[in-house]
């Protein structure tokens, strides 16, 4: 009978410690995957979305609540800002784009944003079906929103008040879909959008026909509620900001600075599941420790049987060790299959909000990291049982029975 046999036949023989065992290992490892999957990923996709824009400006309010509006649509915005400053960013030579956008309706969960082709050129999105905007009310619809909604060119729709789509229906402006973009695996792909002109004649036409006479009134007072700035020189990451920010109305926001103090923040969190899950794993090791000691006490006598029909210390040495390699192994791969299926349903349901998606068919380098540490646990745990047994006095054994 070869070490694997024996030492698999010795794990059945106690289920139950078998089963504590792997379960710690198991739920520690699917902890630290699951937190490698999700947070890498964010991490990803909130720097792919951020890549370009220096500067985010808009009402004053919170900067981190600017940033998660203006850049990744995950907030209400806070508030609109006069048209005028774009006209004076555009002129302004510390600038060299800008990029304004108007929020505030939405539709079947996703947003309705109204911004100019350059919107799109930035993060290098086409049409895969139809065409872009070229008038007002015509709309292009991101990959996922054309998927999860199943609409297509030609449908025709009527946004809500709210950025979610949940107000009162805009019922006598329709939008007219021109468009699907190609999926960009950016913020776009959860976007409807449209021209900044469709946004403001919506909401221009509640006034009713009665309010004509005010109609140049109303023009002069639209607005767009933020404004996203690129650079055009490292002088101006120095002067610009504070420029904004000595102006009462504006308020300037860096999505560097504020996504990484949003993942400080979060990081709180994390590291405490982290720590969480490590102390599963050594518990795991413990575990494991305790089973091989006891079972090493159990079965002194079998193994002294086994040195007497010729096994060497050794091979009684490598069985124990085999036994805690094969707990660690089975544990680490119960766990990895688990982290995978978590970050699988957790991305599932993140898509359903309309959400950043993560998906558990990832693969990072940290789970091989993880997987050799698991390993290094059990083995670890299973040196001192697999040590006395190497020391086993045959004679002494079978002289007690």
């Amino acid at each position: 009978m070869n070490l694997a046999s024996l030492s698999s036949s010795y794990l059945r023989a106690r289920p139950l410690n078998t089963a504590l065992s792997l379960m710690l290992l198991a739920l520690g490892v699917a902890t630290i995957v699951l937190l490698v999957l999700v947070v890498s990923q964010l991490e990803e996709r909130m720097s792919r979305d951020a890549r370009g824009i220096d500067l985010v400006v808009g009402a004053k309010g919170s900067p981190m609540q600017l940033i998660l509006a203006g850049i990744y649509h995950a907030d209400a915005p806070t508030g609109n800002i006069p048209l005028a400053a774009v006209q004076a960013f555009q002129k302004n030579r510390l600038v060299r784009k800008v990029i304004p956008l108007a929020l505030g309706d939405g539709w079947k969960g996703f947003r309705i944003v109204g911004a100019g082709h350059e919107y799109l050129e930035h993060y290098g999105a086409k049409p895969a079906i139809g065409r872009l905007w070229d008038e007002p009310m015509e709309v292009v619809l991101g990959a996922e929103v054309a998927a999860r909604t199943g609409v297509g060119v030609g449908a025709r729709f009527a946004g809500a008040h709210g950025i979610t789509g949940q107000g009162e229906e805009h019922g006598a402006a329709p939008y007219d879909v021109v468009g699907v973009l190609g999926r960009t695996g950016s913020v776009l792909d959860r976007l409807v959008l449209t021209s900044v002109e469709s946004v403001w004649q919506v909401h221009e036409q509640e006034h009713g026909p009665e309010d004509k006479a005010d109609r140049k009134a109303l023009e002069e007072d639209r607005e767009v509620t933020v404004l996203l700035l690129q650079y055009a020189s490292p002088l101006a990451a120095a002067m610009l900001p504070r420029q904004i920010n000595s102006q009462s109305e504006l308020q300037a926001a860096s999505p560097a600075y504020e996504t990484a103090r949003l993942f400080r923040i979060v990081g709180v969190g994390v590291e405490a599941m982290r720590a969480f899950a490590i102390v599963l794993i050594i518990a795991a090791g413990l575990s494991v420790f305790i089973a091989l000691y006891t079972a090493l006490e159990e079965r002194r006598y079998d193994l002294a049987v086994m040195r007497t029909l010729g096994a060497a210390p050794g091979r009684l040495f490598g069985l124990l060790i085999m036994e805690g390699v094969v707990l660690a192994a089975l544990g680490t791969l119960i766990g990895l299959a688990l982290g995978h299926a978590l970050a699988a349903t957790l991305g599932a349901w993140l898509e359903s909000q309309q959400q950043y998606p993560v998906t558990g068919l990832a693969w990072r380098a940290e789970e091989l990291w993880l997987a050799a540490v698991a390993l290094g646990v059990g083995l670890i745990a299973a040196l001192l049982p697999a040590w006395r047994a190497y020391r086993t006095d045959v004679s002494r054994t079978l002289a007690r029975g």
